[in-house]
């Protein structure tokens, strides 16, 4: 019976034996594996971070390199806006001078194709040849004429001032009518002529003689009106001759020779289309055509018809 119990006591420390043993290959292995992946996790770790430090570090150049750029970038940016708008300023003031000079070219053509005689002084002081004639004219309106059946010309460039003017001042109630318009040379002549021999010399101080007539320009006009039975003389004392002292010169016109003036007896009836600028000019001096020196008057050509 003891014999037994020491048989199974030696099988079960035989047992125990083997299974520390089997604990302990266990827990070698188990170990061993750990080690493995600690290893594998630690070489991965480390391979990882190498990798992601050099990503770091180029993702860090391109970030500096991109940061060089855009400084860069900014500065040409900057230096191409002043150099455009160097080259806008160049344009524009290049732009400025062809304007400029198209204007001037301009200004240079339309003088040249505009009539010299308009603003000259021909009240015994200028002369206009016997072949002289106005570039184009008009038959005045029988409206405005105080004899309908009457053949009256004016300037076609002067009609529209004209008209203008006898409608503006119908509208206020004045009449203006139209005695006298264009006069060639030769009607001058046998106007002068008559009053020559009917007045003898004293003709001279109310009549040009041929050459020396504004009528010839196509852009005198003798006006009467309502109340005075076609005549001249008492012009002076109208409601018409006061209307066209106020207004006349918003239309381009002027008084040729007001009273005192050295040329011939004061004539309110006798109205010159000058051109508005002029007319005006003249208005605001409280001056008369007259009055201004040629060269002062002739800067005023350009826009007579404007």
């Amino acid at each position: 019976m003891k014999k037994d119990k020491v048989f199974y006591l030696k099988i079960a420390l035989f047992f125990l034996v083997l299974l520390l043993l089997g604990l302990g290959t266990a827990s070698y292995m188990v170990k061993t594996q750990l080690d493995e992946k600690y290893v594998a996790l630690a070489t991965e770790y480390s391979e990882y971070k190498a990798s992601t430090t050099a990503t770091l570090e180029v993702k860090e150049s391109t970030i500096n390199e991109l940061a060089s750029n855009l400084d860069l970038t900014q500065e040409e940016l900057q230096d191409r806006e002043e150099k455009l708008r160097d080259e806008k300023e160049r344009n524009d003031a290049f732009e400025d001078q062809v304007e400029d000079l198209a204007s001037s070219v301009g200004d240079l053509d339309k003088l040249v194709n505009t009539d010299k005689e308009l603003l000259q002084k021909y009240s015994k002081v200028y002369f206009l040849n016997e072949h002289y004639t106005p570039e184009g004219l008009k038959q005045i309106d029988d409206e405005w004429k105080y004899t309908e059946d009457k053949d009256l010309e004016l300037h076609s460039k002067v009609m529209p001032f004209f008209e203008d003017m006898v409608e503006d001042a119908k509208d206020d109630d004045v009449d203006l009518w139209v005695v006298s318009a264009f006069r060639s040379f030769g009607q001058q002549a046998s106007l002068k002529g008559a009053y020559v021999t009917t007045y003898g010399s004293g003709a001279n101080i109310f009549s040009a003689d041929q050459g020396y007539s504004e009528h010839q320009l196509g852009t005198t006009i003798d006006f009467t009106t309502s109340g005075i039975g076609g005549g001249l003389s008492s012009f002076g004392n109208t409601e018409a001759y006061e209307w066209l002292t106020e207004n006349a010169h918003k239309y381009g016109f002027v008084l040729s020779y007001p009273e005192d003036n050295a040329y011939y007896e004061y004539e309110p009836w006798h109205w010159r289309f000058v051109g508005v600028d002029l007319a005006k000019a003249l208005n605001k001096d409280d001056a008369h055509f007259y009055d201004w020196e040629q060269r002062k008057i002739d800067s005023y050509l350009i826009s007579v018809f404007d």
